[in-house]
C-alpha cells in the first residue's frame, strides 16, 4: 500500500472529526456505502478522484489540502512548467498532474491525465459522477468515453464537454495509453 494513502486517509479522518460529520453522513454525501467509506478512511482502499473531490467539497477545503496538507496560497496567477503538475495516482494506472495546485479559490481543477490501455475496460468502462461540469481534450492517443448509455471514440485534438453529475468514464484505446487535458468545473452539491 502506498504510504500516501495512509496520510491522505488521516487528513480525511481529521477533517471529518473537525467538521463533526459522522461516517454515515460522509458515506451518504459521497453516494457510497458506510462500509466502503470506512475502508477509504482507514486506508484499506485507494482513493478515486471523485471520492477526493466530493470529500473536499463536503469539508469546504481545496482538494490540494487533502493531497498535500497545505492550502493553496496564490491568487493572481500560477505557472506550472511542463511535467511539473502536482502528481496524483488516484485510479489504478491513471496518472494525474494538477496544473493549478498552488492557486487558491479555484473554480476549476485542471489536470493532465495519462490513462493506461486496459483491454478489460473496452467493453465496460468504470464510471463515476461528481457535481459540476467537465471538459476533456485529447492530447495524445485515442480515448473511449462513456456517458450514461452513450459511447464515443475521441482522437487527438477531439474534445468532450459534459455534465459530470451523470455517470461518465474514459479509457485508452491506444495500447501506448492516452494523454488528455481534464478541466473539472465545480458545481453545487446536491
Amino acid at each position: 500500500m502506498d504510504a500516501r494513502i495512509d496520510v491522505i486517509a488521516e487528513r480525511i479522518r481529521a477533517l471529518r472529526d473537525a467538521t463533526g460529520f459522522s461516517t454515515a453522513e460522509m458515506a451518504e454525501a459521497l453516494g457510497i456505502s458506510a462500509d466502503e467509506y470506512n475502508a477509504h478512511e482507514n486506508a484499506k482502499m485507494d482513493f478515486t478522484f471523485t471520492f477526493l473531490l466530493k470529500c473536499a467539497e463536503k469539508f469546504g477545503v481545496d482538494i490540494v489540502e487533502l493531497l498535500t496538507g497545505d492550502n493553496p496560497r496564490l491568487s493572481g496567477y500560477t505557472v506550472v512548467r511542463a511535467g511539473k503538475g502536482l502528481p496524483m495516482k488516484r485510479r489504478e494506472g491513471f496518472e494525474y498532474g494538477h496544473l493549478a495546485a498552488n492557486f487558491k479559490n479555484k473554480i476549476a481543477e485542471p489536470f493532465i491525465v495519462t490513462a493506461p490501455y486496459r483491454a478489460s475496460e473496452l467493453k465496460a468502462i468504470p464510471t463515476s459522477s461528481h457535481a459540476g461540469q467537465e471538459f476533456n481534450y485529447v492530447l495524445k492517443g485515442k480515448m473511449r468515453f462513456a456517458y450514461e448509455n452513450h459511447v464515443e471514440e475521441l482522437n487527438e485534438g477531439d474534445s468532450v464537454y459534459y455534465d459530470s453529475s451523470r455517470k461518465h468514464g474514459m479509457t485508452s484505446l491506444d495500447k501506448k495509453g492516452c494523454v488528455f487535458l481534464a478541466v473539472v468545473m465545480k458545481g453545487e452539491q446536491k
